[in-house]
Parts: structure tokens; sequence; C-alpha cells
């Protein structure tokens, strides 16, 4: 491991602008991400701030009825704060699927949305990869890829991105809020993750010293039920093969409004918006769900090792909406 500067922020007076023209700055937290990745000599950075002192772990009622959680709330705290279980239970569910209870006790909110890929070439520091070195190659494409993307992957990059979180947070539409060196911005949440394309190394949107404050969400959708659905090689402590964060509402037999985002297979959270379309409006059937379903990867690019990942998803994202259209408990025992 390289060595470093540290430093300790108090507040958040020009902040953004030392972290940008310090170059190689980056903000820690929980750290349970950037440590492991500082040791692996994955990540170098030249300056490690930390941001646990600023007063961004409140979680506060919104003017129309969202919620508001600020970027260092922890895992824990949030999926077992009431509001979340009760107004938005995919996020809680999703939240209590990953990593471990040690983990979610540490991690936060905004670097659960920045935590990097769990892609074997990326952290071993030996492969060709062009996410950690620009332009050395992808390892993954001619090698062992049964974890990795088969959406929205590139000749230079399939890396799959490792949240559950995130899934949760793109069904419902969130805002992620940013501090910038003029003020703050908004971000919505689909926008936020970056396709690799040929600059796999860039991930977000995020300009150097930017920092995430607060990610914002709306109003729950009356009458919808929701439901976060992990498939994965082992019960606890695994990162999903596919995952379905799905809200639903049904009325007089129609679907009215339908979210989809998937996990495990996409490069970025995988927000389905085709596959949302062709079900708003139709009578719910097993026929319509898999037709939905097949829609979300008629554009898939399986590797040598993964191609099962199309249907197993498949699978999961029928199974997730046939549930909800059971008499399932509008808030779950998590």
């Amino acid at each position: 491991m390289r060595s470093f500067a540290f430093s300790r922020a108090i507040d958040f007076a020009s902040l953004p602008e030392r972290a940008a023209l310090s170059g190689k700055s980056n903000y820690v937290a929980g750290g349970t991400t950037l440590l492991d990745l500082v040791k692996l000599n994955v990540m170098q950075p030249g300056e490690v701030i930390d941001i646990s002192r600023l007063p961004l772990s409140e979680m506060s009622e919104r003017a129309d009825g969202g919620l508001r959680i600020g970027a260092l709330v922890r895992n824990s705290t949030l999926a077992w704060d009431r509001r979340v279980r009760v107004r938005y239970p995919v996020l809680a569910e999703a939240l209590l699927s990953g990593a471990s209870p040690q983990i979610r006790n540490m991690a936060t909110t905004g670097g659960n949305i920045l935590q990097r890929t769990r892609c074997p070439y990326f952290r071993d520091n030996i492969s060709p990869c062009n996410k950690r070195e620009p332009r050395s190659g992808c390892a993954a494409l001619d090698g062992y890829n049964r974890s990795h993307a088969v959406l929205g992957g590139s000749d230079a990059c399939v890396a799959t991105h490792p949240s559950d979180l995130c899934g949760a947070l793109a069904a419902l539409e969130a805002d992620v809020i940013v501090r910038t060196q003029s003020g703050e911005r908004r971000i919505a949440f689909d926008d936020f993750h970056l396709l690799p394309g040929s600059t796999p190394h860039r991930e977000n949107v995020l300009e150097p010293g930017e920092l995430i404050v607060a990610v914002e969400l709306p109003p729950p959708h009356a009458g919808a039920r929701s439901w976060y659905l992990k498939t994965r090689d082992r019960e606890s402590y695994e990162f999903a093969l596919a995952s379905a964060a799905v809200i639903l509402r049904v009325e007089n037999g129609v679907i009215k409004f339908v979210r989809i985002a998937l996990g495990g297979v996409g490069t970025k959270p995988w927000r389905c918006r085709a596959a949302e379309a062709l079900l708003e409006g139709t009578i719910p059937s097993p026929e319509i769900f898999k037709s939905a379903a097949r829609a979300i990867f008629a554009t898939a690019r399986p590797l040598a090792h993964n191609a099962f990942k199309i249907p197993l998803a498949e699978r999961v994202l029928v199974h997730v909406l046939t549930l909800l259209l059971k008499d399932q408990p509008a808030v779950r025992h998590l």
C-alpha cells in the first residue's frame, strides 16, 4: 500500500474546490470500499479526506411527502428506519440482502452508491483492466467471466455494478444531491452512473472534488406494492447473479404503474424502461410478464461463461411480478 496524506473535514468550506485542486483526492466515510482497494493498490490516492464529521447523517421529510437521506446515513440505520420499512420496503429489502451486519453498520448511503466493481481482474492489480488502467485491455472478455455483465458492456469493459441499494434507488426514481464548487446540483439516479463505453475508468458523472450530500426519494406511489429479490451463489454475504427491484400498482385488473430495475446483470444499475412501457396499461398475465422480461435482454451480450444470467434474470423478474399480484402484506417483516 502506498502512503497518502490524510485530513479531516469539519465543515464544507472550500471542500469541493480543495479536493478538485489536489487532483488525486478521495473522500472516505465508512471506508468499506476505498480502504480495501487502497490496501490492494488498486486505488492510489494522494490524499484521503475524512468526511465522517460532516452533518450528513440525518434523514428528513420533504414537503412533498418524500424523504431526504443524508449521504452519511449508515446502511443499517436506513434499512431499519420505520419510514423506509413502511413507505419504501423495496429499499429496506435491498439493503438487508447485501453484505453483512458488520459492513452495513459501517457502510454509508453515499459510499454504497459509489462502490466499485468486484470484478476479480480489476481487483488483482495484475491483469489488464481498462477500469483500473485505461487502455491496458480487459482480461474478462476472454477470461473467466461468469460474474460479469450481459447488459451495457463494451469492448473495453464488462464489469458488473455490485450494489443492491442502487437497484432499489433506480426503481424508486431517486435523485442524487451533489455539492459542487458553486453550490448544489440534482442528478436523476438513472443518469448518475455511466456505461463503460471506451472510458470505463469514468464510472459516474461526478466532477473532481464533487461530494454526494444526500439522496432524495419521491413520495411513495399510492397503492403500489414493491419487492426486491436477489439470487446468488450462497445465502449471505454474496453479490447478486441477478436481482430485481419492482414497484407495481394494479387497478381494476390493469397495470397502471410499474418500475423495474435489475442488478447483477448490467454494468450499471439497470432501469428497464422498455419493459415498463410494455407492461403499463395491460392486463397482467404470465405471458405478458415473460414478454417484458425478454424485451429487457433483446440487446444482451452474453460472454463465454455468463449466458445463464439471461434466463435466470428473466425468471427472477417474472417471479417478482407474479408475487406482487398476490395478496401480499403491504409491509413484510424484514
